[in-house]
């Protein structure tokens, strides 16, 4: 059994528990359809991320400083110094990758750190028990859900981000694997900051290229990469600007329509019906969920959902959002309820014939919540996704026992 420290410490009339790090917990429990899991309770990171790291064969997790090899999550192996911080402070870990990236057969780890730092890879030595090597990525990633992912389609990840006031993406631009990427931009310079919030990528248009999408507007791919050509920028309001966005067809009807968290830091989730008429493409809005209960069918609210996922979390052929509330993104007393319940949640996607679109909500947990960013992939070999988020909690792992 692990050994916790309990400190109470009392905060503008709240107390919280702080606990020592360890291995997973004997706390763990079952909550509905899903077996949590609690890595560590030691604040280390917001983002986490799930891959082979020993070339098992089995899914591993990621959760800060730490990789924990699967099926069973009780052995972890530092990867870099690992550095606790204060839950009243932010860690230096917000976006988690992994990849293959010199290409010699090992996974490699790909981290974000806070907003508008630097991104670095750290190189999977094998066998070898030592602390990996790192090596920069890029100086500066702007925005607070830069994204990892197979933007140009050649089978490698790429980071998707702003610089300087510049969208584009940073891919290897050298046979060397050791330099820094080359970073393309798509838009003209706007006066986006490092903070800027709400970021993804999907197909808009349905020409089997991905576009990027921002909380003002998407900019469309031309198909065309390696070169710093604007792309072309339709502006559209997607909100305030929340966390990972995506394109997916939600209502069934072959257009791709758009979901996002509406405000990091405050309240909302929705997606945006795609409509075309006369040749151009608009955008009508649908509340899933917003401030007060009477905004979801169902009562559900909670605030500061500061990461979205999209996953077929019950194999339906559809797919689901997941999402929570960030623990203390600005403290006890920073935001809408900071001192909440810190709620894990998936909805439901069901659609019917007509294109009536529902989204019915399923708590997953209320003591853990997410930070940054929330991984899914199937950890058990059971063809479910399964979940890891990291955050001021710890990091967590949620089996997926939907079958």
């Amino acid at each position: 059994m692990n050994k916790f420290l309990y400190i109470g410490i009392s905060i503008a009339a709240f107390s919280i528990l702080l606990f020592l790090p360890g291995t997973p917990s004997d706390d763990d429990s079952r909550y509905g359809n899903f077996e949590k899991i609690r890595l560590t309770s030691t604040f280390y990171a917001e983002g986490g991320a799930i891959g082979d790291l020993n070339g098992n064969g089995n899914a591993d997790v990621v959760c800060g400083p730490y990789w924990y090899e699967g099926p069973d999550f009780d052995k972890r192996n530092a990867y870099y110094e690992p550095v606790a911080f204060d839950p009243l402070e932010y860690s230096d870990h917000f976006i988690t990758a992994v990849d293959d990236v010199n290409n010699n057969g090992r996974n490699d780890i790909m981290v974000v750190g806070f907003p508008g730092q630097e991104a670095y890879w750290y190189e999977n030595p094998g066998n070898d028990n030592r602390y990996w090597e790192r090596h920069l990525i890029f100086p500066q990633v702007d925005n607070e859900s830069p994204t990892f992912a197979d933007l140009t389609g050649n089978g490698n990840l790429e980071l998707i981000f702003h610089t300087d006031g510049y969208l584009g993406y940073a891919a290897p631009g050298s046979s060397n694997p050791s330099d820094v990427w080359s970073f393309y931009r798509v838009s003209e310079q706007g006066n986006w900051g490092r903070y800027n919030h709400g970021l993804g990528l999907g197909d808009i248009t349905g020409n089997g290229h991905k576009d990027i999408l921002m909380s003002d507007g998407w900019w469309e791919n031309p198909g065309e990469y390696g070169d710093s050509s604007p792309w072309l920028h339709h502006p559209v309001d997607f909100g305030p600007g929340g966390a990972q966005m995506y394109a997916y067809d939600i209502d069934g009807d072959g257009l791709n329509d758009v979901v996002t968290t509406l405000e990091a830091h405050g309240w909302g989730l929705a997606w945006y019906r795609q409509i075309r008429a006369n040749n151009e493409i608009h955008f009508e809005k649908h509340i899933i969920m917003g401030e007060t209960h009477d905004d979801n069918p169902y009562g559900v609210r909670f605030s500061q959902p500061h990461a979205l996922a999209l996953a077929d979390l019950d194999n339906s052929g559809v797919k689901d959002l997941v999402t929570g509330k960030r623990f203390w993104a600005h403290g006890p007393d920073g935001d809408p309820e900071p001192n909440a319940p810190a709620v894990v949640y998936w909805f439901k996607l069901d659609r019917d014939s007509a294109g009536m679109v529902d989204f019915i909500p399923h708590q997953i947990d209320d003591d853990s919540g997410v930070g940054t960013q929330i991984a899914t992939g199937d950890l058990t070999g059971n063809g479910y996704p399964d979940i890891v988020t990291c955050n001021k909690k710890g990091g967590f792992v949620f089996l997926n026992h939907l079958q």
